[in-house]
C-alpha cells in the first residue's frame, strides 16, 4: 500500500464529515426559513391592539416614503416602484401574523429594488442611497423586530446572517456604478433590533417561566400542607384506634376463661380474634413510624398544648375547660355554653370537637386581638354541632408569618367524619366557624333534632344567637327533606379574620390538592 492511501482515506473522511454538517446546516435552514408557519404577535396586556395599529400606520409610510425614493430619486417606473413598495411596507404588517414570510418578502423586495435601480444608473448621474433605500432600512428593521420576538434566537440569527450576507453580495459582489453605500450602516442596525429583540422575548419568556413556577410553587406547598395535616391527624387518632384493638385483643383472650368448658372451635376463633388484633396492632405501630419519620426524636406536640408530652393521651372535651382557662389566661374573653343532652361520643368526634374548638381559638387570638369569642356546643341525638364565633377586633392584627393549617386542619377532620363545616363573617364584623359532627344512630327517627338553641342575646360578648338559631334550622330543613348525609357544605379555607369570604363549600370530599389558603390561620 503507498503512503497516499492513507492520506486519501483520511480526506474521504474529512469531506464525507463536511458534506453530512452542510446536509444538516441545510436542513435546519430550511425547516426554520423556508416556512409558511402562523405565529401572530399577542394583543399587549395594558393597549391591547394599539402596537399593532402602530406597526400598520408606520407600515403606511414607509409605502409611501419608498415609492417617493424609487420613482423620483431611483428612477424606477412609478408603477414598477410603487409594486416595489407596496411588498416593503405590506411585509411589515405581514409580520405581525407570519413573521419569517414577512422577512422573506421584505428581503425579496430590497433585491428586486437594488437591481431596478441599478439599471437607471448613470456614472455622471445624482447619488442613491443603495443598496437599501433609507424607507428600506425602517421597514426591514420593523420586520427584524417582530421575528426576533416571535420565534427562537437560532431562527433570528439565522434570517440576520442572511440579510447581511445578501447586503454583502449586492453592495460588495455585484456593485454598481454610481451610489451612496447603505449597507454597513443597514447591517449595523439590523444586528440592534434583532439583539433587542431576543432579549425582549428572553424576558418575555422568563417572567413566563417564572409565573408558571410559582404557580406550582403554591401548588407543591398547597399539596405538602394537605399531606402534612392529613399526617397530624393519623398520628392523633391512632391512639384511639390502638386502643379499640387493645381492647379487642384482650377481650379475645379472657373470653375462653369465662366459659365453663369452651369448646375447642370457640378456643382457636378467639386464639385466631386475638392474633389478628396483635397483628393489626403491630402493623398499625409501622405506619404510625411511617408518619413519624420526619420527627425522629417524638418530640412533637399537638398544636397549642404548650408543653405536652409526646406520649399523652389525646383530648377529649373533658378537657375544654381546661383549653378555655388557658385562652383567657393569654388575654382572650371567652364564654361557653352547651344545651341538649350530653351522649357519650366516639374518640375520634371528641378528639375532632376538642381540635376544632381549640384552633378557632387560636384564630381568634392571632386574627382578631382585642375581641369576644363565644363557643357554643349543641348535643344533638345524630352528632354534635360546634360554633365557636368572635365579635369584631378592636385592633389590627399582626401581620401573618406564612402559611397555616387551622382552618384546613378543621376541613379534613370534618370530612374524615362525614360532616359539615362553614367559615362567615358575621354581619357585626366578627367571624364565626360552625361544624357538625354527626353520630351514626340507626335506632333513631328521622327528625331528631331540637329546638332552636335558646336565646344568647343577654350577653354582651356574644352575637351568636341569632346564627345558631338559623344555622339549626337550616340544617333541620336538609335532614328532613334530604337525610343527614346530604349537607356537606364546609366553609372555605380563610382565615377566622374579618374581611370577605367566598360562600361555603363541601367539606365530605375536599379536592385532595386544591389550593388551600395560604394564610397564617394557626398559632
Amino acid at each position: 500500500m503507498s503512503r497516499v492511501e492513507p492520506v486519501r482515506g483520511w480526506g474521504k473522511r474529512l469531506w464525507a464529515w463536511f458534506r453530512a454538517r452542510g446536509e444538516r446546516g441545510l436542513r435546519v435552514l430550511h425547516d426554520d426559513l423556508w416556512t409558511w408557519r402562523a405565529d401572530p404577535l399577542p394583543p399587549s396586556v395594558w393597549l391591547r391592539w394599539f402596537p399593532h395599529g402602530m406597526v400598520c400606520l408606520a407600515a403606511f409610510g414607509v409605502l409611501l416614503g419608498d415609492a417617493a425614493q424609487l420613482g423620483d430619486n431611483g428612477g424606477v417606473e412609478p408603477g414598477f416602484g410603487f409594486v416595489i413598495a407596496v411588498a416593503q411596507g405590506g411585509a411589515m404588517a405581514f409580520a405581525l401574523w407570519r413573521p419569517v414570510a414577512a422577512w422573506w418578502l421584505s428581503l425579496g423586495a430590497m433585491l428586486v429594488g437594488a437591481f431596478a435601480v441599478r439599471a437607471e444608473m448613470v456614472a455622471d448621474g445624482s447619488r442613491f442611497t443603495w443598496p437599501w433605500p433609507a424607507a428600506g432600512i425602517i421597514g426591514h428593521m420593523v420586520v427584524l423586530l417582530l421575528l426576533a420576538l416571535r420565534v427562537r434566537t437560532r431562527v433570528s440569527l439565522e434570517a440576520l446572517v442572511l440579510t447581511a450576507l445578501a447586503t454583502y453580495v449586492v453592495q460588495g459582489v455585484v456593485g454598481a456604478l454610481n451610489y451612496q453605500p447603505t449597507g454597513q450602516l443597514a447591517v449595523i442596525l439590523f444586528t440592534v433590533v434583532v439583539v433587542l429583540g431576543i432579549a425582549l422575548r428572553g424576558r418575555r419568556e422568563a417572567r413566563s417561566q417564572l409565573a408558571e413556577q410559582t404557580s406550582l410553587t403554591a401548588e407543591e406547598r398547597a399539596r405538602r400542607t394537605l399531606l402534612e395535616e392529613r399526617g397530624r391527624i393519623a398520628r392523633e387518632l391512632h391512639d384511639v384506634v390502638a386502643h379499640h384493638m387493645s381492647v379487642i385483643s384482650i377481650q379475645a383472650q379472657v373470653a375462653p376463661l369465662l366459659v365453663k368448658d369452651p369448646p375447642d372451635e370457640l378456643r382457636e376463633n378467639l386464639a385466631g380474634i386475638r392474633q389478628n388484633a396483635l397483628e393489626a396492632l403491630t402493623e398499625l405501630r409501622r405506619v404510625l413510624g411511617v408518619l413519624r419519620s420526619e420527627h425522629p426524636d417524638g418530640l412533637e406536640t399537638p398544636e397549642g398544648d404548650a408543653g405536652a408530652v409526646p406520649h399523652a393521651p389525646q383530648p377529649t372535651l373533658d378537657r375544654l375547660d381546661a383549653l378555655v382557662e388557658n385562652t383567657r389566661a393569654a388575654g382572650l374573653t371567652v364564654t361557653t355554653d352547651t344545651s341538649g343532652t350530653r351522649r357519650p361520643l366516639p374518640p375520634g368526634v371528641e378528639l375532632s370537637a376538642y381540635r376544632i374548638v381549640q384552633e378557632a381559638l387560636s384564630n381568634v387570638l392571632r386574627h382578631a386581638p382585642g375581641a369576644h369569642a363565644q363557643v357554643y356546643l349543641v348535643h344533638l341525638p345524630i352528632g354534635l354541632r360546634v360554633v365557636v364565633s368572635n365579635t369584631r377586633p378592636k385592633r389590627a392584627p399582626a401581620p401573618s408569618q406564612g402559611a397555616g393549617h387551622g382552618l384546613l386542619g378543621m376541613r379534613e377532620r370534618v370530612a374524615m367524619l362525614d360532616g359539615t363545616l362553614t367559615a362567615q363573617p358575621l354581619p357585626d364584623g366578627g367571624y364565626q366557624v360552625a361544624a357538625f359532627l354527626p353520630v351514626d344512630h340507626p335506632d333513631l327517627p328521622t327528625d331528631p333534632w331540637p329546638d332552636p338553641s335558646p336565646d344568647l342575646s343577654a350577653d354582651p360578648s356574644t352575637d351568636l344567637s341569632t346564627d345558631v338559631s338559623a344555622d339549626l334550622s337550616a340544617d333541620a330543613s336538609a335532614d328532613r327533606s334530604t337525610g343527614p348525609s346530604t349537607d356537606a357544605s364546609a366553609g372555605p379555607s380563610t382565615d377566622p379574620c374579618p374581611g370577605p369570604s367566598p360562600g361555603p363549600v363541601s367539606a365530605r370530599s375536599p379536592a385532595p390538592f386544591s389550593a388551600p389558603s395560604t394564610e397564617d390561620d394557626t398559632p
